[in-house]
């Protein structure tokens, strides 16, 4: 989509912490799943409270009831992101009139705003969608570059690299939302020096800060997404951590790649920012090289700027930390700009053999690493394999995580002529191996 009246940076809307310092202004509408007791159902966040959906639909406030009633009354996203971005688009729209009192049938109506606009915190979040698949990507240059080095120093990047968005099937069944406990898992591991392996808890536990993007509409098996089409089938984006036990990777992983080390827990963000709330933050991808091959036809991005201005911010509360009540420390800050494949080219590969997609597929990026040190978006590079240790502020350091240690990652989107808007957070803590 294009740039419209939504966007619009003077826009204010009348509910009160929608106006300032707030991930959640009138220019973003992110979706979510809420429980207030009497069982999940869509909402869209506006500063510190929701509109509820099924509500909403019900006093004819979202115009023809019809499909979208019957998404917004579902216990999850899925029904909602199917209908596509057409839909989508109209409901963002018909959302701003009334939360800006361009259509003052809501603001107007005091019985109307008692229902259907609700404090967040007076109910919990649930999962956004049901996923019923989940792949994961690979997507930025500078990781693999890095972590190949660490693994293979002559030959850090592989030679398909540069050729097409490399991705493995990740595990659905253990995507849980953020804010739990992560319970340190055990596996079989390969310790320094020895000949046998051994297994037990892993001793290199560590987050992976990556974003992640929802399937709206789905694919028929055998169908194919091209480039232009691509941004329609993309509902929104969240932030995830993909939990990853190094020692346990390091002895499995050749050679078809993770399993064990990354299928015991990922995390998800609950709220859903739609692509057409992005779309102030497009911005050109990273100049390609002389050693960049040219993309075949499918891999051509359609427009110039296909990458995305988000920045990824990851902070390690320890337990000592916590007793002592003091802040999160911030160990890295990276720039979802810096990834050699955008999102669409992601679906776009997926798709290239036919494999059909479903709505609320969740399809991430991989970690998302900068150029810098302090851009890498795991403790593996953060600290190049242990060996320079992330210094706290009370002297103590890491090179992996221990137990008790809680893991916050936060993002958003800032850019001049646009109103920042943010993605929320995704946290969560170690607890020891059972």
């Amino acid at each position: 989509m294009s740039l419209d009246h939504t966007h619009d940076p003077d826009l204010i809307s009348w509910v009160e912490s929608a106006r300032d310092h707030t991930d959640f202004p009138i220019q973003n509408l992110p979706f979510g799943v809420m429980d207030f007791g009497k069982g999940p159902r869509p909402v869209v966040a506006i500063g510190d409270e929701v509109i509820d959906l099924q509500l909403a639909t019900e006093r004819g406030l979202l115009g023809d009831r019809g499909e979208l009633a019957c998404a917004a009354s579902a216990p999850n996203l899925n029904a909602l992101a199917n209908l596509g971005a057409e839909v989508r688009l109209e409901l963002r729209r018909r959302l701003s009139a009334l939360l800006t009192g361009a259509d003052p049938s809501l603001h107007d109506d005091s019985e109307a705003r008692a229902v259907v606009l609700r404090k967040q915190d007076e109910g919990h979040m649930c999962a956004p969608f049901a996923i019923g698949d989940y792949t994961d990507f690979y997507c930025s240059i500078h990781h693999a570059t890095n972590v190949g080095s660490m693994f293979r120093p002559d030959n850090p990047l592989m030679p398909n690299y540069r050729h097409l968005p490399v991705g493995y099937h990740g595990r659905a069944s253990t995507v849980i939302l953020e804010g739990g406990d992560v319970c340190r898992p055990s596996g079989q591991t390969l310790p320094v020096e020895a000949s046998d392996p051994i297994y037990g808890p892993s001793r290199l536990l560590d987050y992976e800060f990556e974003l992640g993007f929802y399937v709206g509409e789905g694919t028929a098996l055998g169908s194919r997404i091209e480039m232009p089409a691509a941004p329609k089938h993309i509902f929104g984006l969240s932030i995830v951590n993909d939990w990853s036990a190094r020692d346990v990777q390091k002895w499995e992983y050749q050679p078809l790649g993770p399993f064990n080390a990354k299928n015991f827990c990922t995390q998800v963000s609950p709220w859903v920012v739609t692509m057409e709330a992005l779309e102030p933050f497009r911005v050109a991808g990273p100049t390609r090289g002389p050693e960049d091959p040219e993309n075949l036809p499918y891999l051509q991005p359609n427009r110039p700027d296909q990458s995305l201005a988000i920045v990824c911010e990851t902070s390690l509360l320890t337990a000592a930390m916590r007793e002592r009540g003091e802040d999160p420390f911030v160990i890295s800050t990276g720039d979802f700009r810096h990834m050699h494949w955008s999102i669409e080219q992601m679906l776009v590969h997926h798709t290239s053999t036919g494999c059909a997609m479903r709505s609320g597929d969740l399809i991430a990026s991989g970690t998302v690493s900068g150029p810098e040190p302090e851009s890498r978006g795991c403790l593996l590079e953060r600290t190049w394999r242990g060996s320079e240790p992330v210094q706290l502020p009370d002297g103590t350091e890491r090179k992996f995580l221990q137990d008790g240690d809680e893991v916050i990652m936060r993002a958003w989107c800032e850019l001049p002529g646009a109103v920042r808007i943010g993605l929320g957070r995704c946290a969560g803590t170690i607890t020891p191996a059972v």
